[in-house]
């Protein structure tokens, strides 16, 4: 399940509750192997040699027998933009407690309170037929403010324009992002990569052109696993809505599980092929599951651009 998902209902603003998911999740980081995540990662970085002896700070050299130099304010290690899906069908759940885009909503405001800590540059992207919001990556205290703000009010949306289609466009919207950013960034997007299937070869390109542009890729696929990836419902005849189109079909979903299992998992397995040739990063990620295990994903590419 996710972390406490009525109590991080509850809570308010958002930044609490991203501040409740990365707390929570840095430590848990110092209670299993992965310990080499220091609850100081936003403040310090490891000894590189011709630092300046000045910047060690000895008090955590004591706690870990390890160098670690201050970081300054001023220091922005990484430019980063998180892209999120905000078309009709994220709005969907069945077993889950949140929507997708509820989950992804959560998801991005954590990735934007860990950046902050990081001391790193931030930037958000939304888009559904088209980018309809494009923040550029600043590291600035009343910027990310900002971003929370927009966050919130996507949250808002949900509640009020769920009736609304809204279709998506992603590689549309990729290739206009890849064009737009004059600078090399990390590129997290977050989306259920549901596309008109004649559209799969070009969002497969928008991807390439991001690294073609130099720019790093992490692609997280949200999607609600018993629903949408197992087609874990119970016996009987069930009517289904395309919620970006409103066309309708009826199904009995044991007739079609093992196809449409096969075929669901035909079209992940061709994503991650796809982005693995050009070096991006894909997750596949449950939106029932901790947001712990998307957060080690993104800190792990993190690590691996430092």
């Amino acid at each position: 399940m996710l972390l406490n998902p009525d109590l991080l209902t509850q809570l308010s603003p958002l930044d609490l509750k991203a501040k409740t998911i990365v707390e929570g999740f840095i430590s848990g980081l110092h209670r299993s192997p992965f310990y080499g995540f220091s609850v100081e990662f936003a403040e310090h970085r490891p000894y590189n040699r011709g630092d300046d002896f000045k910047h060690v700070d000895w008090k955590a050299y004591g706690k870990s027998e390890r160098f670690y130099v201050k970081r300054f304010e001023a220091e922005t290690n990484l430019r980063a933009h998180v892209v999120l899906d905000i078309s009709s069908s994220m709005y969907f759940k069945h077993f889950a407690a949140w929507s997708k885009l509820r989950y992804a909503i959560h998801f991005a405001a954590s990735l934007i309170y860990m950046m902050h800590r990081q001391r790193d540059a931030c930037g958000l992207v939304l888009f559904d037929e088209e980018i309809r919001d494009l923040f550029p990556a600043k590291s600035s205290y009343s910027h990310i403010r900002m971003l929370f703000s927009r966050l919130e009010a996507c949250l808002a949306e949900e509640e009020a324009d769920s009736k609304q289609k809204r279709a998506s466009a992603s590689a549309d919207a990729l290739h206009a992002l890849a064009e737009s950013l004059k600078r090399k960034s990390l590129v997290v997007i977050l989306t259920d990569l549901f596309e008109n299937v004649a559209n799969h070869d070009a969002l497969i390109s928008s991807i390439r052109h991001l690294r073609h542009q130099r720019h790093e890729v992490l692609l997280f696929n949200l999607l609600e696993q018993r629903s949408e990836r197992d087609l874990d419902f119970p016996n009987g005849k069930f009517l289904f809505e395309d919620m970006e189109t409103g066309s309708e079909m009826e199904v009995i979903p044991a007739q079609i599980r093992s196809e449409y299992k096969a075929k669901v998992d035909e079209y992940t397995k061709r994503f991650r092929i796809a982005c693995s040739e050009v070096k991006a990063d894909f997750e596949a990620i449950d939106t029932e599951s901790p947001f712990e295990l998307a957060l080690l994903a993104y800190l792990n590419k993190r690590k691996r651009l430092s």
